[in-house]
């Protein structure tokens, strides 16, 4: 059905490209796998690749439970609207390892990154260093080799202890905030703040979204013994429906831009943010922001699917979205007007009642998805869920997502109903590949 590079995700990943695989699996040896936090062997690394991290473009860095991804679109389609080059560093990747590196507007070539990742395993020779970490070490040596006008980082996991988190930025943010990976930073959003905000660097504009009282007071509290200048919505800027389009404003002034390319009702402040960040930062002037409202793309956010190998026959909209947390999942049932049919698979580390609970009211029919080659609920479990709390008691446990896409076939969805595929941003790329959806 699909041709290319299999998916892989998280400390894993494959290549058609031979000596990329080779470099892969160098990677992969050595020697600590899972979600690694600190700073200490990303530093050693870096300087053993002579500093990197210190001769990068502009840096912009942004954390964030939901919305980093999208943040970091929308400044990628400004600057490049405006004529600046951009290098741009996101996690995980969909479909191909290569997608977490884009240099200066494209995605990084394979023999580029073999002969890359050959160099950063190299100077890891006697060191046990992360996945993340190499990848980190990897983009940064990258960037700092290639001229661009800005550099995008999105923060890996939490703020304080990433990887990422050796850069200098010129600005950083924090998109929304929620409750994903307790086990590694909290199991308060106030705490989870605490992480996100360790990006802060003194004198460096951080801005940030509207959060409840204790979670904002967490915020400006580090802000205050960082010396970091804080810019919060609804005290600092702003971003509000008018008429077609979006106003923002700060105390620059105001702005009246398009409705962001993205769908969702979400992405307004997502647009938001990226706008502020723009404006809150002297190091690069050459950016569009009405046109990069208009152009950015970010695959698996609320996509509509086309009519490829794994959709075809079915005669409804088929959205995609790597939703994984409750907060994600209320946004993106807000933003689907009517009945939706929802296929769903969730790793094991997620909680998936309270994803469900804001479907209640709006789904019509239920089947529970694998996410392959990862630790996920049992997709009995998830029907058994949908039967209890989306009252669906009809739910199909598929053993394949191809089987979900002929269920649909054999029964099709009602005329104005939805089909929405998420709950994983892994099950995401598995989906992109069999639909040959190749994010570029």
């Amino acid at each position: 059905m699909a041709s290319g590079d299999r998916p892989t995700f998280g400390d894993s990943a494959t290549s058609s490209h031979p000596e990329v695989q080779a470099q892969l699996d160098r990677l992969l040896a050595l020697g600590m796998g899972g979600d690694v936090l600190g700073l200490d062997r990303v530093s050693e690394l870096c300087a053993r690749l002579g500093n990197p991290q210190d001769r990068l473009p502009p840096v912009f860095h942004v954390a964030g439970t939901n919305g980093k991804g999208s943040t970091i679109a929308f400044l990628r389609a400004a600057l490049e609207a405006g004529g600046s080059k951009v290098h741009v560093f996101t996690s995980p990747h969909l479909v191909r390892f290569n997608e977490r590196i884009r240099l200066a507007g494209k995605l990084i070539d394979d023999d580029a990154l073999a002969t890359l990742l050959e160099e950063v395993i190299d100077a890891a020779d006697g060191m046990k260093v992360s996945f993340f970490e190499a990848t980190t070490a990897a983009a940064f040596l990258a960037f700092s080799r290639t001229p661009a006008d800005a550099c995008l980082v999105e923060v890996g996991l939490g703020g304080r202890l990433d990887a990422t988190n050796i850069v200098s930025p010129v600005v950083t943010g924090i998109a929304a905030l929620g409750m994903d990976h307790m086990h590694f930073l909290g199991d308060n959003l106030a705490a989870i703040a605490g992480e996100k905000a360790g990006i802060a660097k003194p004198g460096v504009p951080m801005v940030t979204m509207r959060h409840p009282a204790e979670v904002d007071a967490t915020i400006v509290a580090h802000a205050t013994e960082t010396a970091t200048p804080l810019v919060r919505k609804g005290c600092d800027w702003w971003v509000e429906e008018n008429g077609d389009g979006l106003r923002y404003r700060d105390r620059k002034g105001e702005l009246d831009l398009p409705s962001p390319a993205l769908p969702g009702r979400h992405q307004a402040a997502n647009l938001g943010l990226a706008t502020a960040m723009l404006r809150h930062q002297d190091a690069v002037s050459a950016y569009d922001i009405a046109a990069g409202a208009r152009a950015a793309r970010w695959p698996a956010r609320m996509q509509r699917l086309k009519d490829g190998p794994l959709t075809q026959g079915i005669d409804a909209p088929i959205i995609l979205d790597g939703a994984h947390n409750p907060e994600a999942a209320s946004a993106l049932a807000q933003s689907i007007d009517g009945p939706i049919v929802l296929l769903a698979g969730i790793l094991k580390n997620r909680d998936y009642p309270a994803m469900f609970e804001a479907f209640r009211g709006k789904v019509t029919r239920f089947a529970g998805l694998p996410v392959p080659g990862h630790d996920d609920h049992d997709t009995k479990d998830l029907c058994a869920a949908a039967n209890e709390i989306l009252g669906l008691p009809g739910s199909y446990p598929t053993g394949r997502v191809e089987q979900a896409l002929d269920w649909l076939r054999d029964k099709p969805p009602a005329p104005g109903e939805t089909v929405l595929v998420m709950g994983s941003l892994y099950l995401a790329g598995e989906i992109l590949w069999l639909n040959e959806e190749l994010p570029d």
